[in-house]
């Protein structure tokens, strides 16, 4: 059966009791993998001199610990690095953000071998930038930046959306990790070139359940697609909505959760009746 997992839900702040209840409320809806710590995707500045990175460890540390207690499994949700840095206002005098790259990265490999030690097995790194047209340096520093993160003994799933990954479609699928999320919404044409180039050990997860549109998904288009991909990557198949829910009602929130879980449940149907 495709696994059916979430990109991240409506954020809780501090409050302990309302985060259980969102995670409860995805697992009742059938999600079997549930975000921890969504990655809110904000504008933040950037200087050269003496620059300090706002990222909130201790409060992601703090929500798997919870979170695991609870019984849930978890699936962290940080922003990528050079998301995070492509993303950042730079202030002050000009320079390349990508300067900056070498200071950021022992910070994220600590946290992943932080969460590694809570027993964490799946982190999600939300790269959207990927959906973008970018320099050829940017292009360079992915495998750069993504050769030293696989360091840390966890498994990272790359999630992209809002669009198709185009001209980055092969630098994606070949990235040292372990998975890679694609947005089949907005750019349904992708899907095929992604299973032509993607490595035979990676979870490919699908983002079939549009994220952004109130209206029920329409599931009679997906069966003949959700066959081909379980006939092909098997147990590698993940299902999930195209994009993050973190900006959504929660009531929408949960439709979107359901309706993943349905993609899941007529897949099993299928290969049971197979």
């Amino acid at each position: 059966m495709a696994l059916a997992h979430n990109l991240g839900f409506p954020t809780t702040g501090r409050d302990r009791e309302l985060r259980a209840r969102h995670w409860q409320v995805q697992k009742d809806a059938g999600i079997e993998l549930l975000p921890v710590g969504n990655a809110a995707q904000y504008d933040h500045a950037l200087t050269a001199d003496d620059q300090q990175f706002a990222l909130n460890w201790e409060q992601l540390f703090e929500e798997v610990e919870q979170a695991k207690a609870l019984g849930h499994a978890v699936k962290p949700v940080v922003i990528g690095p050079l998301t995070y840095l492509w993303q950042g206002q730079a202030q002050g005098s000009d320079f390349d953000k990508l300067e900056l790259l070498d200071r950021l990265l022992p910070l994220y490999d600590h946290a992943l071998n932080c969460l590694a030690a809570q027993g964490v097995e799946w982190v999600q790194i939300d790269e959207p930038i990927l959906a973008q047209e970018l320099p050829q340096d940017w292009k360079n520093a992915y495998e750069r930046v993504y050769n030293i993160l696989q360091r840390a003994p966890l498994k990272k799933l790359i999630a992209t959306y809002s669009g198709g990954l185009d001209g980055n479609l092969g630098l994606a699928a070949n990235l040292p990790v372990d998975g890679l999320h694609i947005d089949l919404v907005q750019a349904p044409e992708q899907y095929q070139a992604m299973l032509d180039r993607l490595p035979a050990y990676k979870v490919l997860s699908l983002g079939l359940v549009d994220g952004r549109n109130a209206a029920p998904c329409d599931v009679g288009y997906t069966p003949d697609l959700l066959r081909d991909a379980h006939e092909r990557l098997g147990d590698r198949l993940w299902l999930a909505p195209s994009c993050s829910l973190l900006h959504s009602p929660v009531d929408l929130a949960v439709q979107k959760c359901q309706e993943v879980a349905l993609l899941a449940a007529s897949l099993e149907q299928y290969r049971v009746a197979a």
